[in-house]
């Protein structure tokens, strides 16, 4: 699965998202990546979208892109509907996939997903970019030593005022939702730091379009600790992270997209702000990912993380959608 050679890994992109752009600029600002081509189902678009960003090529379909011999991996950006169909693709194409968040919400196609992988011998990544980021890393550190004592809840919210109703994420053909756009940071966070879940309750506030618009969740651990999350496409922004043990506190000052990062220790009557140092979350993410196709590293997030994810969204999803609590059901 390595290279022999230093060179950069060489990447292409499916889709001209917005959120292109926060990977673009941490390609360009690494040695280990060069992103060299676009693809969209509009040549025109791809074209423009190249020339904007200074990409060598641009392809008008998505399957020429994955063509190219030259490219080591795709990332892909695409609506989330569309992400399991063309990880598959690319994986069988011969191309490693960093795939934006969330892969699916449903485990049975990730099981498949990763079966696809692992035939191909090529990696596959979920980009959750702030688990890369030193923050995220030293606030695990801090609750797995101890620091808050025995960890008891996790809370987390992340939601933003979304004002466009033709957006995406409005759209419940290409699986749009509150929770599967912003909630799935706070999912992420409270199985990051409590394990996984094995019983949750959730609620939904549905949009005319029929996907969720806010949500909030109960979720229970094996461990003991409990969390609860709330996100949404229709209240202020906002992005908290709070993990509370029995013998003080951890709040993350801006949990999820790390550009002031900081902890805050509160135990024993007293407060500690603990410095972090910056990082580019989507530079150390795509530089993981680019180590790992070059066998010089694991990927952070790899199978296990992936499922443990999506059986949690197929379970949240059931309890909002049938009003009762739902048990989590382990399958390999």
């Amino acid at each position: 699965m390595s290279r022999a050679d230093p060179l950069p890994t060489r990447w292409g992109i499916l889709s001209t998202a917005r959120i292109n752009g926060a990977l673009l600029a941490a390609a360009r600002a690494s040695d280990e990546v060069e992103v060299l081509a676009v693809a969209s189902r509009d040549g025109e678009r791809a074209n423009a979208y190249a020339a904007a960003h200074g990409l060598d090529r641009a392809y008008s379909s998505y399957e020429a892109l994955l063509d190219a011999p030259d490219l080591d991996a795709v990332y892909i950006s695409l609506p989330n509907a569309l992400h399991v169909e063309w990880a598959a693709r690319a994986l069988q194409a011969g191309k490693h996939v960093l795939c934006e968040k969330p892969l699916s919400r449903r485990a049975a196609e990730l099981l498949s997903l990763f079966d696809v992988a692992a035939n191909a011998d090529r990696l596959c990544m979920e980009a959750f970019m702030w688990r890369h980021h030193p923050q995220t890393r030293q606030l695990a550190s801090l609750v797995s030593a101890g620091a808050i004592g025995e960890l008891r809840l996790v809370r987390a919210a992340f939601s933003f005022p979304l004002t466009n109703s033709d957006d995406v994420r409005l759209s419940p053909e290409l699986g749009g939702g509150a929770l599967m756009d912003v909630g799935c940071y706070c999912v992420s966070a409270a199985r990051l730091l409590a394990g996984e879940p094995r019983r949750v309750s959730a609620q939904q506030a549905r949009s005319p379009t029929g996907v969720d618009v806010r949500f909030v969740a109960s979720l229970a651990f094996t461990g003991g600790a409990l969390a609860q999350i709330d996100t949404a496409l229709d209240l202020p922004g906002r992005g908290e992270l709070e993990a509370i043990g029995s013998d003080g506190s951890i709040t993350v000052n801006d949990p999820w997209h790390c550009r002031a990062p900081g902890l805050t220790v509160r135990r024993g009557g007293e407060v500690e702000a603990i410095v972090v140092d910056a990082g580019d979350s989507y530079r150390l993410q795509i530089e993981n990912f680019s180590a790992a196709i070059r066998g010089q590293a694991e990927p952070l997030l790899g199978r296990e993380d992936a499922l443990g994810q999506a059986r949690t969204l197929e379970a949240l999803y059931a309890s909002a959608d049938s009003g009762a609590a739902v048990d989590l059901a382990r399958s390999a």
